[in-house]
């Protein structure tokens, strides 16, 4: 914290160098958050794509995928359990707006020459006047714990690994893409 004990915002990614936190209003100790109005926002289509991964011990996430899981089917099991975070997130995540999500998908695969390593993408799309980033990030969250409870009995040594944004687009600020991620979109297909 600086001297003064106020945030200090990150200007990246405004031209000007001036971002403000908008979900705070006052200064020093009469600091309060709240939501931000949106309402003289335009509804604009917004897409955001975010990645979980799940580390597994040796041997482990072949057995699951496999089926020896006990409680039946992770895959499925854990896309729907993503899609229905993303479309609950507001209820996770106290500033987000309710937003009318019009795709949510999640493709779950073990990631190339990390055979213990399982990798969850969840892309969500939406019109409307703010981003679904966290939407997104809900979605995967909860579908890599969802392949823990589908798992552990397999072995307690499993853990979620780097959640992060990989793609969102639309609003004010257009496109961005994690300048790491290299690889491709789940499929545009209808979602849920």
């Amino acid at each position: 914290m600086a001297p003064d004990d106020s945030i200090q915002p990150d200007s990246e990614g405004d031209p000007n160098g001036a971002a403000e936190l908008s979900h705070l209003t006052g200064s020093g100790s009469e600091r309060r958050s709240h939501m931000v109005d949106v309402a003289g926002k335009p509804a604009t289509r917004r897409r955001a794509l975010a990645r979980a991964e799940v580390h597994f011990p040796s041997g482990v996430l072949e057995r699951a995928l496999a089926g020896q899981g006990p409680k039946g089917p992770i895959e499925e099991v854990a896309r729907v359990a993503g899609i229905q975070a993303a479309k609950r997130t507001p209820e996770w995540i106290p500033m987000c707006h309710s937003l009318a999500l019009t795709h949510a998908d999640l493709r779950l695969r073990p990631v190339a020459g990390r055979p213990d390593c399982l990798e969850i993408l969840c892309e969500v799309r939406c019109t409307g006047p703010t981003g679904v980033e966290m939407e997104a990030l809900v979605g995967a969250s909860a579908a890599a714990l969802t392949v823990i409870d589908m798992t552990k009995a397999l072995s307690h040594g499993i853990r979620v690994g780097e959640v992060r944004l990989l793609e969102k687009d639309g609003g004010r600020s257009g496109l961005y893409r994690d300048p790491e991620f290299t690889g491709e979109s789940p499929p545009r297909g209808s979602g849920a």
